[in-house]
């Protein structure tokens, strides 16, 4: 049998590189220059991209603090919802309260005004006299408290949204600008706030219109 060469039987040195480097690559920190080495380097860890470092475990903490700041948010998310729908439903309360309030002081108001009436004819007439007289000035005393408004004047512009032209003439000559005003008042009208309880009954005239005052000179 012939012999194998000695040489055959050993194994090839193994190369042992020591990491040395004053930077650690996996933090990317200053190593401190008293402190171990760092793990050894073989060519094959070499080749695999460095030391075999094992992956951090997930902190149950952080789990726990992104969950908590998660629900935190749907929290205030469903917070600010319910406020603004309580804020809608407020405003559409007061909104419905005041309309409500405003019909029930023109329902009263409205079944009245033929009362008004009679005190302003007595008025006119020079009947409006003693008890009568106190007595009439409590009942519009009570009705001005719930905010009746009584509108119609001579002089004043005619509108079709709160007169009733029962008359209309004109005096002023052809092919010259008219405005037409209330000249007389038949029946005055009656409104609460914005709403017309009644519109004016008035006779109206085109009048010329009057040129506007010039400005005095300086």
């Amino acid at each position: 049998m012939t012999d194998r060469p000695a040489e055959a039987d050993e194994q090839p040195e193994r190369v042992v590189v020591r990491d040395r480097r004053r930077i650690d690559p996996l933090t990317g920190e200053a190593r401190d220059p008293g402190a171990t080495p760092g793990p050894d380097v073989t060519p094959e860890t070499a080749e695999a991209g460095g030391t075999d470092q094992p992956e951090p475990e997930p902190d149950p903490a952080d789990a726990k603090l992104a969950e908590l700041s998660k629900q935190l948010d749907e929290r205030t998310a469903d917070l600010q919802r319910v406020t603004a729908e309580y804020a809608n439903y407020r405003r559409r309360t007061d909104r419905d309260r005041e309309a409500a309030a405003v019909a029930t002081k023109a329902k009263i108001a409205a079944d009245l005004l033929t009362t008004l009436d009679d005190i302003d004819r007595a008025a006119a007439h020079g009947d409006l006299t003693g008890a009568f007289k106190a007595v009439a000035e409590k009942l519009v005393g009570a009705l001005n408290g719930l905010g009746l408004q009584a509108f119609g004047a001579e002089g004043d512009p005619f509108d079709p949204s709160v007169h009733e032209a029962v008359q209309h003439t004109s005096t002023a000559e052809a092919g010259v600008a008219t405005v037409t005003v209330v000249t007389s008042v038949l029946r005055r009208g009656y409104q609460i706030g914005d709403r017309v309880l009644r519109p004016a009954m008035v006779v109206v005239t085109d009048q010329a219109e009057r040129p506007a005052d010039p400005e005095p000179s300086e």
